[in-house]
């Protein structure tokens, strides 16, 4: 098993880069998930904020509908998403927020349109359906806070909205994080390079549930994200186990590890950290870097989805993690 340390040798296709958005663009919300009970509040402060930054806003036509679990039929959320990826005027669909449901909408998606005329899909958590079937059709798109992101005051995710606008508006993203004691960079540190490689990724039962489909995910060359809530440690060893098999940390440049929240207790104590238990599974050549604020966690740092991303350590033992410029 060869770790890569700089790109692989067969250089990973560069993806398509929906334009940056500028102030009279038109961003839609839309709620391709979960339901959206009692957050008609939250909503208009998610527009508001958009319209701050000069952009005009509209809502999906049935996000407030209830579908009991889910926001409306699949069919009504279908609709609503497939408006959004076919009009001309769009130039942004925004996830009021995740839950569970966009991969029974998935693959009715047609998204022909869309690759004429791509545009920023943004969400994280159930949103990672969508990153890694847009990963498949060659389109960057943006892990970031979503519209019910906005629950909290804006000064209590001040970092959170900032990264968010520098994406929209396609300014340079450049992160600085402390060290873990986990992180498991020897190699790197002591050899001076820097590790790169188109970001893929996101929650981990989500890349678990895409295996076997034509959204799996290639990490040949890549950088993984992963991030979880709320899950036992034995089923994500279990999910973890699941990608090894599938050959996502064979050949992967490194994993960056996100939040990983509110951890399920169980009467069975599985007897090690988090961070033990990604190491223990993990291949002892894959760099692993800890802690990067991406998740369900306040702190939620936009990322580019598909974007080549350079990860080394500064001088003063912060990690330091940039985007190329698009």
């Amino acid at each position: 098993m060869t770790c890569l340390w700089l790109l692989a040798q067969e250089q990973p296709m560069k993806l398509l880069q929906p334009k940056a958005l500028q102030k009279g663009d038109t961003v839609v919300i839309i709620a391709p998930a979960g339901i959206l009970l009692h957050k008609e509040e939250v909503i208009e402060k998610a527009k508001t904020l958009l319209e701050g930054w000069g952009l005009h806003v509209v809502l999906g036509k049935n996000m407030f509908n209830n579908g009991k679990h889910f926001a409306g039929t699949d069919q009504e959320r279908l609709e609503d998403f497939q408006k959004a990826l076919d009009s001309k005027n769009i130039k942004a669909i925004w996830a009021a927020r995740g839950g569970y449901g966009s991969v029974r909408i998935l693959d009715q998606l047609n998204f022909s349109k869309f690759i004429s005329n791509p545009k920023w899909i943004i969400g994280y958590s159930d949103i990672t359906a969508f990153h890694n079937h847009l990963h498949h059709l060659g389109v960057e798109s943006i892990h970031g806070m979503m519209a019910t992101s906005l629950k909290n005051e804006p000064d209590e995710i001040l970092e959170t909205i900032a990264s968010f606008q520098k994406a929209l508006f396609g300014e340079d993203l450049t992160y600085q994080i402390p060290p873990s004691k986990y992180n498991r960079i020897a190699t790197f540190q002591d050899t001076e390079k820097t590790l790169e490689g188109q970001l893929v990724g996101g929650n981990l039962a989500l890349l678990a549930s895409m295996l076997g489909s034509e959204s799996q995910l290639n990490t040949n060359g890549k950088i993984l994200l992963i991030e979880e809530i709320e899950e036992y440690k034995y089923s994500i060893d279990r999910m973890l186990q699941s990608l090894k098999r599938a050959g996502y940390f064979s050949n992967v440049i490194a994993v960056l590890v996100g939040d990983i929240s509110n951890i399920k207790p169980n009467t069975t104590q599985w007897g090690s950290s988090i961070e033990e238990l990604i190491l223990d599974v993990l291949p002892k050549d894959v760099p692993v870097i800890f802690d990067f604020p991406a998740g369900h966690e306040n702190d939620n740092r936009a990322l580019i989805m598909g974007r080549n991303m350079k990860i080394k350590t500064l001088e003063t033992n912060l990690i330091q993690i940039q985007f190329d410029s698009k």
